[in-house]
């Protein structure tokens, strides 16, 4: 009898440790780096994803932005997450290409993502196999003053050709074509990623910034060229290298310049200045070279699944979860930017609704920025390039002379 209860409390002791084991076996690790909103709307995704799936535990752990950036590279080698937050696009290619990220294809394939993400499919690709799962983006493009167009009695251009032929009736109506503020760098290089993209397409586009092109190859010297016709006859804002992106936007608020190159966030501050969906427009940045299919710049925020994954079968249960629909529009609906899936749903907001429209019909490839898309140093020597040429059109060889040579030592 006393052999038989002990065998009967190993048993129990037995079944109590394989429970234990099984459900530690169903918790998914995620570290992630969220402000504030966007740690709130994942947390809501979460119980939602927990509540129809109650045998499986996502424990998400919060990261600073800039503590994250040194911390993905310590836990990818050492103690890794079931899921990961990340960026499209070259900002994935090191982990990809030292094998520090899953091959998660088969989610795409089998929960037909080519279809409903296909927009940033290119960007989530390297080698043919896909990477990560986008969750939300926000469109760059041209937004401009309705009344300075009317001001100057031009229509919206749909060709390259036709809004330089614009800015030549805007500097007449003392109005600045394009304005921008490049004190900070980093809005010239949207408008130098949308001259070339319109210029030479995105796969171009992604070699460059990769390292694979000469800064000096004709094709770059091209886009530099098409450049040259909005630089060289004084079409933007001409003190854009003392001043900030705000300050250009008050600009565009007056009156005082007709278009912006800027990504989505801007909209806010038009608004604050006084602007009205009646007077703010947006329009796709237009044709250079036709027939190259379409690519659009949308910096895109991922999730990834790491090589040293311990539960990777709930993880891609979660990431199929997240690529939804319904998902998608309830996270963007509190993040106030788009869903990548195409099926989604966007509010009443134009200019959210015009992006959407952009980016989910985009056939070229969705670029995320120049800094996400190149390197970090050699972004910054591309940025301190690209405000010189718009300051000093003339000085374009040895630009792309220096470009080329930091590229020769960044890319090693």
């Amino acid at each position: 009898m006393k052999l038989l209860k002990t065998a009967l409390l190993g048993s129990a002791a037995a079944a109590i440790m394989a429970s234990s084991a099984l459900a530690q076996a169903r918790v998914v690790k995620y570290y992630a780096d969220f402000d504030p909103a966007p740690l709130a709307a994942f947390e809501a995704v979460i119980a939602d994803f927990e509540a129809a799936n109650p045998d499986i535990d996502i424990v998400l752990q919060n990261f600073d932005h800039e503590g994250y950036k040194t911390s993905i590279r310590n836990f990818l080698s050492a103690d890794s997450p079931d899921l990961a937050n990340w960026y499209a696009g070259n900002r994935m290619a090191p982990f990809v290409n030292a094998g520090q990220f899953m091959d998660i294809s088969d989610v795409w394939t089998d929960n037909n993502l080519g279809e409903t993400l296909a927009s940033a499919e290119g960007s989530m690709t390297i080698d043919g196999k896909q990477w990560g799962v986008p969750y939300t983006y926000y469109q760059w493009g041209i937004y401009y003053n309705k009344d300075a167009y009317k001001q100057a009695g031009v229509e919206v251009p749909t060709t390259w050709a036709e809004f330089i032929d614009n800015c030549a009736k805007f500097k007449e109506a003392g109005i600045d074509c394009v304005t921008t503020g490049t004190k900070a760098l980093w809005p010239g290089a949207g408008i130098f990623d949308y001259m070339n993209l319109r210029t030479n397409g995105y796969d171009f586009h992604m070699e460059l910034t990769a390292g694979k092109v000469a800064w000096t190859d004709d094709r770059v010297k091209n886009t530099f060229a098409e450049w040259a016709k909005l630089v060289e006859p004084g079409y933007v804002t001409a003190n854009h290298a003392a001043i900030d992106w705000q300050d250009a936007a008050a600009l565009l608020v007056q009156g005082k310049a007709a278009n912006y190159v800027m990504g989505n966030f801007a909209v806010a501050v038009f608004k604050d200045g006084g602007m009205t969906n009646d007077t703010l427009g947006f329009m796709v940045f237009p044709e250079i070279t036709p027939g190259i299919p379409r690519g659009e710049e949308a910096p895109t925020d991922t999730i990834h699944i790491p090589a040293g994954a311990k539960n990777v079968e709930d993880a891609k249960k979660f990431l199929a979860y997240i690529a939804t629909a319904d998902v998608q529009t309830k996270l963007n609906e509190a993040l106030g930017q788009l869903p990548v899936n195409n099926q989604s749903k966007v509010g009443d907001d134009p200019f959210l609704q015009a992006g959407f429209e952009m980016l989910s019909t985009a056939d070229g490839g969705i670029a995320q920025f120049f800094d996400r898309d190149a390197p970090a140093e050699m972004a910054k020597i591309g940025m301190e390039g690209f405000q010189e040429f718009m300051v000093k059109p003339g000085n374009v060889d040895a630009i792309l002379d220096r470009l080329e040579k930091a590229r020769q030592r960044i890319y090693k």
